[in-house]
């Protein structure tokens, strides 16, 4: 008779913890370049095509650090909420929210004020408008044990509608001919941008600023030891004195508000109005974890991980246009890759040996 006997592994070397990385990515992809096959499409070059569209050429680069930036500032507030075990499935709304009330602070203000004053005040209330949607989860579940899984993800459709609502109706601006959408911002309050490219780059500064700080917060802080020990033992941290509902409640506030100031790169940066949800954000809340989880949930990392997975939607719009492959392949590529990345990661923390027994 075989028995499988699951062990947990201790003293994990971060080669070991890289390794298992590599073989995940690895493994995912042969299984994409299968599904490639299976439509009969050449496996080796739709993925080489990937890489290439995205990292290949000077342009293909520029739009991957363009869809880098709100990966990197989503994927870094991940990080945080995810080493404290909460499960933030609501990026996607927190950003929304960050955008929404950016674009009215931009819009209210923008003309009377100088881009010195406006362009910190619509980060300010992207930020508060992200914490503030992921303030929410919190408290439901510190006050109400309400799984922030549900919670977080009902709230993104919550925001997107809300969105959609002001859209088509109050905020429908004039300069629209009748179509949904905001007027554009006024240009005290669009951010500048690299010449010859879409890379705002006082979004792209903010968000390594970002990452570099709460990796130091998360490693050197007190703030950093109390997160992760909510996540890795909350009897001890009970113990301890940790207060609980505090904690959460800066964790998320961090975690949903650099989603926020995803939301204001977007919309000042790039469409300088606000539109349809998927206009504003091309699923970045979703992608943002595999981002967090590709980084070992070190914020640090986020900016690697970033990179490599605005590589595969860049890329991933290349072979739509090459191959004509729909638009869900790079959410299938993504889908995969994050299975693989839980399996790697569950086997780098367990050992399963095979017990053979004659009963």
């Amino acid at each position: 008779m075989i028995k499988f006997k699951i062990t947990d592994r201790y003293n994990i070397t971060a080669f070991r913890s890289f390794m298992t990385n590599i073989v995940s990515l690895l493994a995912g992809l042969v299984v994409i370049g299968i599904i490639f096959l299976i439509v009969g499409v050449n496996p080796i070059y739709a993925i080489s095509k990937i890489f290439t569209g995205s990292f290949g050429s000077v342009y293909g680069f520029k739009e991957t650090i363009t869809k880098a930036i709100p990966l990197i500032l989503i994927g870094t507030g991940l990080a945080l909420a995810f080493r404290a075990k909460f499960w933030n499935i609501g990026a996607e709304g927190q950003m929304l929210m960050g955008a929404i009330l950016s674009t009215w602070v931009g819009l209210t203000f923008g003309d009377a004020l100088p881009s010195y004053i406006i362009i910190p005040l619509i980060f300010l209330a992207g930020f508060i408008g992200g914490a503030f949607w992921g303030i929410i989860p919190a408290i439901l579940k510190i006050k109400y044990s309400i799984n922030e899984v549900i919670s977080t993800l009902m709230l993104n459709y919550i925001c997107a509608e809300i969105l959609t609502m002001l859209i088509v109706g109050s905020w429908k601006g004039k300069t629209r001919f009748g179509y949904p959408g905001t007027d554009n911002l006024p240009d005290s309050a669009i951010l500048g941008l690299i010449p010859g490219s879409r890379i705002h780059y006082v979004t792209l500064i903010l968000a390594i600023i970002c990452a570099i700080i709460l990796c130091i917060a998360i490693y050197k802080t007190r703030f950093g030891y109390e997160a992760r020990v909510v996540g890795d033992n909350p009897d001890a941290g009970k113990y301890a004195g940790i207060n609980f509902l505090k904690t959460t409640l800066i964790i998320m506030a961090i975690s949903g508000g650099l989603a926020g100031f995803a939301g204001v790169g977007e919309v000042a940066g790039i469409h300088h109005y606000l539109g349809y949800p998927a206009s504003v954000s091309s699923g970045y809340g979703f992608t943002a974890i595999i981002v967090a989880w590709l980084a070992k949930l070190n914020p640090l990392f986020t900016i690697i991980s970033g990179i490599f997975f605005a590589g595969i939607l860049v890329g991933g719009d290349a072979i739509q246009i090459s191959l004509g492959l729909p638009a869900a392949t790079v959410e299938i590529v993504n889908g995969i890759l994050l299975i693989f990345l839980i399996m790697g990661d569950y086997f780098l923390n367990h050992k399963i040996t095979i017990q053979f027994s004659k009963n």
